[in-house]
């Protein structure tokens, strides 16, 4: 599932008429290179949520037959956060599958998450990656054995902890973790595991081999084009 349903206010004006996943990398829309990468993991079965502008979406994507994949949309009258979007959709789930937040452009490899989760069989595994500055993003915590400890959402400075890895927004999930969300209801999944936290449940940490670049603010975006111009950021 591609998390692509944000309005994007902080990249105003650039999506007064694109959606915030659209937004221009190398002549291509964000979306186009996410959909890119899952389908050369062997992801070819997606499921894409829209909320602003969906048309622009539906219109540029079709059924994804010219990528490679079949998708299906989830349109959102109300967002409904990154774990409510998905149990919107519960039907599509009926054995583990993966959550890529969509205005993330990557080139992880997401096979080596996959075939961890598959093996380790917990209920979640959620990507990490290292960053010099980690407070505008949930820190998590990991033990010797890779197993999450604890979790703080864009800390502050006094909350980061040694040996903290940063929530890449990305998972593999088991479908049994649809239960834990309630349905119809806002709801985004620091909140559903931190319930599993709370109640025991072990969550798996996978460190990420790749490169990360942010675009949900005008700063993040303007480094994020100049690293791809550059050559800095290796395009999926």
């Amino acid at each position: 599932m591609i998390l692509a349903a944000g309005r994007g206010t902080r990249l105003r004006p650039l999506t007064d008429e694109i959606p915030k996943a659209m937004v221009p990398f190398a002549d291509k829309p964000l979306l186009e290179h996410v959909v890119r990468l899952l389908a050369r993991h062997g992801f070819d079965d997606l499921v894409i949520n829209l909320h602003h502008l969906p048309q622009v979406i539906t219109d540029y994507f079709g059924d994804g037959r010219a990528w490679g994949v079949s998708i299906t949309y989830s349109l959102e009258d109300e967002l409904l956060g990154t774990a409510g979007a998905v149990r919107q959709v519960a039907d599509c789930f009926d054995g583990p599958f993966l959550v890529y937040y969509g205005d993330n452009l990557t080139n992880f490899d997401l096979g080596d998450l996959w075939q961890t989760h598959q093996r380790e069989g917990e209920i979640a595994s959620i990507g990490l990656l290292w960053m010099d500055d980690p407070t505008t993003r949930g820190i998590v915590g990991l033990d010797a054995h890779h197993r999450i400890t604890r979790f703080v959402e864009k800390p502050r400075p006094n909350q980061v902890f040694d040996n903290y890895w940063v929530n890449a927004g990305i998972y593999a999930l088991q479908p049994e973790i649809l239960d834990r969300i309630p349905p119809n209801t806002p709801c985004d999944f620091s909140e559903v595991f931190a319930d599993l936290l709370a109640v025991g449940r072990p969550l798996l940490g996978h460190p990420l081999r790749g490169q990360l670049l942010s675009t949900d603010t005008p700063e993040r975006y303007r480094h994020a084009c100049q690293c791809v111009d550059s050559g800095a950021f290796a395009l999926p």
